[in-house]
């Protein structure tokens, strides 16, 4: 077994800290190399799922455009398989450009579409970035009362104050703004006095399971307390089940969102229909 071991790992450069690092950095350079031959290729898209009111279950709040790629085979691989590697790259600036000028022609072409978009802080003040934001916003006045902007909760506090600035600048056109997966990193709260955060995604690690779990219960109850404060809209990510979203409802969560409603899809129903009517 040691030596099955040792043979794996034979032609692991010299100075390498240890086969995991190694492995990971093969990994990482692996997927970076995909991404990054997806966007030579324009083999991007998005996926579309639906954020769903709690109060009516049936209606659509607005939904969430989530960044794709095509692999070399063209299997569609979700951004969480591969967004940790090009995040603080050159790469992960580009994705993001391509999601939003996605998100903003689909803005442009269904009038009553209201959509949120992913982003990272690191993409504010990116010249292309701001670039196609400022140009749809201008050629179409109304996608910016349409449009969300997703910022995860580790992005927002790496630069606190610059995303405080950016937020005051769209104010004026109506952009609102979601904080995802809140509770999954180190917020300061006393940054939420500042933020123009308009609604607040509870991650999902605190929301599957929920209904079995009170734990989860207390921590999710103090999650909704701080949004209630700050009146800000609320959304439970990742649910999965009748149980947990009856539940989550019951403890006022404003808006639910997961595979127990809808998994992301390239064709929503509001797309299939723009495209019978062209035909």
């Amino acid at each position: 077994m040691v030596n099955r071991i040792k043979n794996r790992f034979a032609d692991i450069p010299a100075g390498s800290d240890n086969p995991i690092n190694y492995a990971v950095a093969q990994r990482d350079k692996n997927i970076v190399e995909m991404v990054a031959d997806a966007v030579a290729h324009k083999q991007t898209l998005l996926a579309y799922q639906p954020v769903m009111r709690a109060s009516s279950p049936t209606k659509v709040a607005f939904y969430e455009g989530l960044i794709r790629i095509l692999d070399a085979t063209g299997r569609v691989i979700p951004a969480k398989d591969f967004i940790s590697a090009i995040e603080t790259t050159e790469l992960g600036r580009e994705i993001d450009v391509l999601a939003l000028r996605m998100g903003m022609q689909a803005l442009r072409c269904t009038p009553g579409l209201r959509l949120s978009i992913n982003m990272s802080a690191r993409s504010i003040g990116y010249g292309a970035w701001t670039k196609t934001l400022m140009r749809h916003l201008k050629q179409d006045p109304t996608i910016g009362e349409r449009l969300i902007l997703e910022i995860t909760e580790s992005s927002a506090m790496l630069v606190p104050e610059l995303v405080v600035d950016f937020m005051d600048e769209l104010q004026p056109h109506g952009v609102c703004f979601a904080l995802d997966d809140f509770g999954a990193g180190y917020t300061a709260i006393r940054y939420f006095k500042d933020f123009y955060f308009d609604i607040l995604k509870i991650d999902g690690q605190f929301v599957r399971g929920i209904a079995q779990n009170p734990d989860t219960r207390a921590i999710t109850a103090a999650l909704l307390s701080i949004a209630e404060h700050f009146d800000m809209l609320t959304v439970a990510e990742s649910v999965e089940n009748k149980e947990d979203a009856a539940l989550l409802s019951e403890m006022g969560v404003d808006c639910l969102q997961g595979y127990y409603y809808s998994a992301p899809t390239v064709h929503p129903a509001w797309m299939r229909g723009l495209q019978a009517k062209a035909g």
